[in-house]
């Protein structure tokens, strides 16, 4: 019996890949219109990494990392990227030589969690981490920048939420106003909530069960008040968007699952998502650099997850991605020797080719070109080696005329100039 894959997991398949790298392409020319430069960091860390900075009472911890033992170390698959980017900023001493940088990053994360729609074990975030500045113009930029992205990725109608959580003594502070209202009418609260009272009781402010949300739209957090330091930020923040024209709503019930998020907090949803309506989320983290043994820096960042913006990016509302591929057909011996140089010739002169590797028919090669979605064909024969020409079938129109052999590759450059 074959294998088949882990459960959570996906298999991205040709077809399916080349949006993926649409998006991606898409992607590195916002962040650089941003001037945000790539980042790679490992997909394993030390697990004390993540105990620490997310927080020992998170769902992330508590029961969603993949931990690695042997006998003498404990590591983890990294669960999110912005902790693994900080260690990194700061392991390469970049807050001595730089101080302020701005990190983009795509790659997989791993949450062991039950699988869903648009939520997988190991998934994938496309995000980015600016490290270095309290500013509250960074917050619009970073919300703006993630608006550019969403427009890029033919993504519509989503909804951008923002809030604030203050500053550490604000969130202790909220986390006690929580915690003595919801005490009140704690036997709505489901099991997990129940333990969130003690342990993080703004999570329970993200619960998604009946009972739960009832009582939390009781609460009437519009009663709450930050420090004046911490509303003046959020002031700018959101009259800094409203001047550019970013379409957002103020939701006091948003909080972030993790320990580091402190003042601007933000999450972007759709829809079509269903009760996971999270595109992706984000906000400030100006501990985070401290608490990791580095100076005290601001930092702000996002990430959203690429499984859900390909289940609703309009992408499908456009052509398939143009594959620009020349399939050249070789019929005899002769002509594959001949073949060879021909494709070298293309290659060299960026011009993607391939070639028929299964001995087929002419017809069969023909089709397989078309199965692989060819822009043109190339039939090299004893007749076309003798005369110094090769037949070029173009696959959209269906035209297909001589062309002498030393003018191939300008000819195959103009056919694709008028069908770019």
């Amino acid at each position: 019996m074959p294998y088949k894959k882990i459960p959570g997991t996906k298999d991205i398949l040709p077809d399916e890949a080349l949006w993926w790298e649409k998006i991606e392409l898409s992607a590195r020319d916002i962040f650089r219109l941003y001037n945000y430069q790539p980042i790679r960091t490992p997909i394993i860390e030390e697990e004390t990494l993540f105990n620490r900075s997310l927080g020992q009472t998170s769902e992330i911890v508590q029961k969603q990392m993949f931990l690695i033992k042997n006998k003498e170390d404990n590591y983890a698959l990294r669960p999110e990227a912005t902790v693994s980017v900080v260690r990194a900023y700061l392991e390469n001493n970049i807050d001595k030589t730089s101080g302020f940088a701005k990190f983009y990053y795509m790659g997989p994360m791993f949450r062991f969690e039950r699988p869903q729609k648009g939520r997988l074990r190991q998934f994938h975030h496309l995000g980015c981490e600016a490290i270095g500045s309290t500013d509250p113009s960074l917050d619009i930029e970073t919300i703006a920048l993630a608006d550019d992205l969403l427009k890029a990725f033919s993504v519509f109608g989503y909804k951008i939420k923002i809030n604030t959580l203050g500053c550490d003594k604000d969130k202790a502070m909220l986390a006690e106003f929580l915690r003595k209202r919801i005490s009140e009418k704690k036997d709505l609260l489901c099991q997990d909530c129940s333990r969130r009272l003690e342990t993080n009781v703004l999570r329970i402010l993200d619960c998604k069960k009946t009972g739960c949300r009832q009582l939390v739209n009781t609460l009437q957090l519009e009663d709450f008040k930050i420090c004046a330091e911490c509303q003046t930020h959020f002031n700018r923040v959101s009259d800094g968007l409203n001047s550019i024209g970013i379409k957002y709503e103020l939701s006091p019930y948003l909080v972030r699952g993790l320990d580091y998020y402190t003042r601007t907090v933000f999450e972007i949803t759709h829809g079509e998502l269903g009760a996971q309506d999270a595109l992706g989320a984000g906000g400030r983290y100006d501990n985070l650099v401290k608490e990791l043994g580095g100076p005290a820096q601001g930092a702000i960042g996002f990430a959203f997850g690429m499984e859900r913006i390909l289940l609703v990016a309009k992408l499908q509302d456009r052509q398939t991605p143009k594959n620009n591929l020349v399939y050249l057909i070789a019929l005899g011996e002769e002509a594959k020797r001949g073949g060879i140089k021909i494709l070298s010739e293309l290659r060299k002169n960026n011009i993607a080719c391939d070639t028929d590797y299964e001995n087929k028919s002419l017809k069969g090669a023909l089709r397989r070109a078309n199965d692989i979605k060819a822009s043109s064909v190339l039939i090299l024969g004893e007749d076309e080696l003798k005369r110094g020409i090769i037949t070029v079938k173009n696959m959209l129109s269906g035209e297909q005329r001589e062309v002498k052999r030393e003018v191939l590759v300008e000819e195959l450059r103009s056919q694709y100039a008028k069908n770019p």
